[in-house]
């Protein structure tokens, strides 16, 4: 695969490809939301990493190289091109992209391992929704706080669980739904209103 990405500024709904593996480009940094990095196994993508506000995507480029890996919008997303070829030298890209891939790197192994409540408060850390959590329990806001995630499905491959659980996950973590916005939970199965003190005790668990 050969084709060359526009560089032009980037607005991207939810899931939709930014570039495919083996494709060449600019660098990009992510400007807004959240972009989701893949490695392509036939059918099936891999999650590797997410890059988050600020982040840079395939740098691999400034080492003339085609993109390692495939990038798609992991929730609604904004990014810009960044150092054109022959513009400027690539040593602080290359060194802001190295310390990046480390705090990634343990990022994404805090999103496969521990219990699947664990690896949803960290995903909800990453995103800033953490602190809208908090907000939502007193405010009634968790609606707007499940509007801002992904799909279910996306959720639970990244987090590497299966939709029902991480769908029971989210319902210990959220206020139930108000009656406008869904269907009211069955008696008996209470939502476990957010908290601080649950933050902690569902982190520590």
């Amino acid at each position: 695969m050969t084709s060359t990405v526009s560089p032009n500024p980037l607005a991207c709904a939810s899931n939709q490809s930014i570039f495919m593996a083996g494709e060449s480009g600019p660098v990009w940094r992510v400007v807004a939301g959240v972009v989701r990095l893949d490695r392509d196994s036939g059918p099936i993508r891999q999650p590797v990493q997410l890059a988050l506000p600020g982040d840079l995507i395939g740098t691999e480029t400034l080492c003339g190289r085609p993109y390692q890996l495939s990038a798609s919008a992991f929730t609604p997303c904004q990014l810009e091109p960044v150092s054109p070829a022959g513009q400027t030298a690539p040593g602080p890209l290359l060194q802001q992209a190295l310390l990046q891939q480390l705090g990634r790197s343990q990022d994404m192994a805090q999103l496969r391992t521990g219990s699947v409540l664990q690896r949803l408060m960290h995903l909800l850390v990453l995103m800033g929704l953490d602190r809208a959590l908090t907000d939502a329990a007193r405010a009634g806001q968790a609606d707007a706080v499940r509007a801002a995630l992904p799909t279910l499905r996306e959720v639970a491959l990244l987090v590497d669980a299966k939709t029902e659980t991480v769908c029971r996950a989210l319902a210990q973590l959220l206020p139930p739904r108000t009656r406008k916005s869904g269907p009211a939970r069955p008696a008996g199965r209470p939502a476990v209103a957010w908290s601080a003190p649950a933050a902690a005790a569902a982190m520590a668990a």
